[in-house]
């Protein structure tokens, strides 16, 4: 491995590592009072949640509140394959492994969360851990609405280029627990409710975190509403979905909530500006010069990296916005727009790709680039994202590659697999979106 794949590899890890879960929830836990003194006076900790790093979590948890054990119990909805034998909290395969859609079983796994709350009494106190891919892991659509049907709306508003934000307000409007449904659960036993986070989403909004279960809800039923109908789809929703939100904006149903309860505190703990901060220092610390361009990286991919290799350019040619060597950090999370007839990759295999594309062998001399999901999980693959240098470029070229080729279908899976650059960790047991991690070294042709 050259130097400067070393270093890439050694920085974007200080990224993972500053949003080690177990780490955080242990050190916040160790020093939270509410807890401590609800266990001290003979209160119980329920504990629930879900999300990517659910695993780590609840491990931090059995571990910073090991004295007193036995009065901690829960359910924690994971991906499939990262469930371990904790000793008081139980954890769930909600989907399978590099999925992100939600399941009959973690619809299951969030019944027997709900369950939990029934014996609740106002002596104890419920604990909320939320990761990166909380939303589909916490499947609870309301009565009278099937998954199938909650599916379905989805898929349609993703067919006609909804936002996130679009998407999330109908499905909460839908949910028993999104959109601050659990807070208020929690809030109705007049039990006090501490939630611990991993935070995904650019800006860190809580509303938007796994779709907010535990934070107030900006939108309405009839926000909801007016989605299907901006979209055309108030004649293509199943009939069920339609009635509860017609129902939901006359006042027939309770709608999501609007101010947080008294009792009810969100906390995050770890965040993709931290873990920037975090590659910055290690970054420094091996000589480089750091340029961090944050982490509200949004877009599509392959402008973030035509915008990249500009200053890449800029670095090379006129030591501008620094001198090299240079570490040019960015974070966020970009998109790509897939047409009908695509290949295997996902953002961060596309970036490192587009960025090859973009400045050639010869830009590349002494130029490493490294892109990877903090998750280890990159679109539906086995790979975090890639590392690519003139190297690659050269045995891409040995090999009868054509770059431009797979990048115009979104291959980059299949050409990195080739050239042996893809980055594999497997799950990290943390989710703070993407670290992108470009050096400039030295030298000069």
């Amino acid at each position: 491995m050259s130097p400067l794949r070393d270093h890439a590899r050694r920085i974007w890890q200080a990224a993972v590592a500053a949003a080690d879960p177990f780490a955080r929830v242990h050190d916040f836990l160790a020093a939270d009072q509410v807890l401590r003194t609800t266990l001290a006076a003979g209160g119980r900790v329920v504990v629930c949640g879900g999300g990517k790093a659910g695993p780590a979590m609840a491990a931090g948890v059995e571990a910073a509140l090991s004295e007193s054990l036995d009065r901690v119990f829960g359910i924690v909805n994971v991906p499939a394959g990262s469930e371990a034998a904790l000793k008081r909290i139980g954890l769930r395969a909600a989907r399978p492994a590099a999925s992100n859609h939600p399941t009959a079983e973690g619809v299951a796994a969030v019944e027997e969360q709900l369950a939990q709350l029934k014996n609740l009494t106002p002596g104890d106190v419920g604990l909320c851990l939320l990761s990166g891919g909380g939303s589909a892991l916490l499947p609870a659509p309301v009565a009278g609405v099937s998954l199938a049907d909650k599916q379905e709306v989805t898929r349609l508003l993703h067919a006609c280029g909804a936002t996130i934000d679009e998407m999330n307000c109908v499905r909460k409007h839908l949910s028993r627990i999104k959109g601050g449904r659990l807070a208020q659960a929690f809030a109705d036993r007049n039990t006090p409710l501490i939630t611990l986070i991993v935070s995904d989403v650019v800006g860190d909004p809580l509303d938007v975190i796994a779709s907010g279960p535990t934070a107030p809800d900006p939108t309405t039923f009839a926000d909801a509403l007016a989605v299907l109908e901006r979209f055309a789809l108030i004649d293509r929703v199943p009939d069920s979905v339609l009635a509860h939100l017609r129902k939901g904006a006359v006042g027939e149903m309770p709608e999501t909530l609007k101010v947080l309860p008294e009792g009810v505190h969100n906390h995050i703990l770890c965040n993709n500006a931290a873990s920037l901060a975090a590659s910055a220092a290690t970054a420094e610390k091996l000589g480089y010069r750091v340029v961090n361009l944050g982490s509200f990286i949004e877009g599509e991919t392959r402008a973030a990296a035509a915008t990249l290799s500009g200053v890449v350019r800029s670095i090379r040619h006129d030591g501008v916005p620094a001198g090299a060597p240079v570490c040019l950090l960015s974070g966020g999370e970009t998109t790509v727009t897939l047409g009908a007839d695509h290949g295997k990759g996902g953002r961060n295999q596309e970036f490192v790709l587009a960025l090859l594309a973009r400045l050639g062998e010869k830009e590349m001399h002494d130029v490493v680039i490294l892109s990877g999901g903090t998750d280890g999980e990159d679109g539906p693959t086995d790979a975090a994202g890639a590392v690519g240098d003139a190297d690659t470029l050269r045995k891409a070229e040995s090999l009868g590659l054509n770059l431009t080729s797979y990048l115009d279908q979104h291959d980059a899976y299949t050409f990195f697999d080739a050239t042996g650059d893809l980055l594999r960790t497997g799950l990290t047991g943390t989710n703070v979106m993407d670290v992108r991690v470009v050096l400039v070294g030295k030298e000069r042709r």
